[in-house]
């Protein structure tokens, strides 16, 4: 079996020195301000995901744009399928990765990141979706259609950019493809991986509690970023009142966000 991992950029981020997260006054409940030009005014129908873990919990919303992905992530939370394994692998200024079921009781310095269910998502693109920070995207391996993992994901904590380095990932790194000009605002002021655009589904971005994301990706870890204690989840589905509750504080948190930005 594969091993599921980034291709080829793990030295490239081991070389960059960065302090991400701190750009964000709210916690890493940025989000609230760009989703709430999609979700209110009527009933959104976008489902959450909570990933608790013994550093906190990520209130995760699930595209809708990604149906694939979307679906499956809720059919193995919904069966309780996450629950007790590991974020197995975490490298600090680019993402913290889990979803490997071999990662339940697995023995200390064991090699983690090949296990999954037998089957692949198909890749679902959309410019729309990016690698900005607290995005949840599906990890793969080197297949040529970049079909995802059925059950592995990342978080991305990542950096922030400079318009010079953004111009040198667009030549090196996306081979040309130049990132739309909204995206490159978010990724010098907030942060997040553009070398992973188009190479990787995005699926999903954290809406509240990216504090977790940032205490995970900084716990200590052996040669093969693995934490060095475990660090288990506990991934559940938001219920339709909890969605509710949800929505009207990152609503009034969003409008409060936009006020002090004025």
């Amino acid at each position: 079996m594969k091993h599921f991992f980034f291709i080829a950029i793990v030295s490239a981020i081991l070389s960059s020195s960065v302090a991400s997260g701190a750009n964000t006054s709210s916690g890493g409940d940025h989000a609230g301000i760009d989703i709430i030009e999609k979700l209110f005014g009527s009933s959104s129908k976008a489902k959450y995901v909570s990933i608790k873990t013994e550093k906190g919990e990520a209130i995760v919303r699930l595209y809708n744009e990604t149906p694939l992905h979307r679906d499956n992530f809720l059919k193995l939370s919904k069966s309780g399928y996450f629950n007790g394994t590991l974020f197995h692998r975490v490298i600090p200024s680019f993402m913290i990765q889990g979803g490997d079921p071999d990662s339940r009781n697995a023995a200390p310095g064991q090699m983690l990141g090949n296990g999954g269910p037998d089957y692949t998502i198909p890749a679902e693109f959309n410019d729309s979706l990016f690698h900005k920070k607290g995005a949840l995207a599906a990890a793969r391996d080197d297949n040529p259609a970049k079909a995802s993992s059925g059950s592995q994901f990342y978080i991305v904590q990542g950096k922030t950019y400079t318009d010079d380095e953004l111009d040198r990932v667009e030549t090196i790194r996306l081979k040309g493809r130049k990132l739309p000009q909204k995206h490159r605002i978010i990724y010098k002021t907030i942060g997040g991986a553009p070398f992973l655009d188009q190479n990787y589904t995005v699926f999903g971005e954290v809406v509240r509690g990216y504090e977790m994301v940032d205490a995970v990706a900084g716990a200590p870890r052996d040669q093969n970023d693995r934490p060095l204690e475990n660090i288990s989840m506990q991934v559940t589905i938001l219920k339709k009142r909890d969605v509710k509750k949800l929505e009207k504080q990152l609503k009034q948190d969003a409008f409060r966000n936009k006020l002090i930005m004025k």
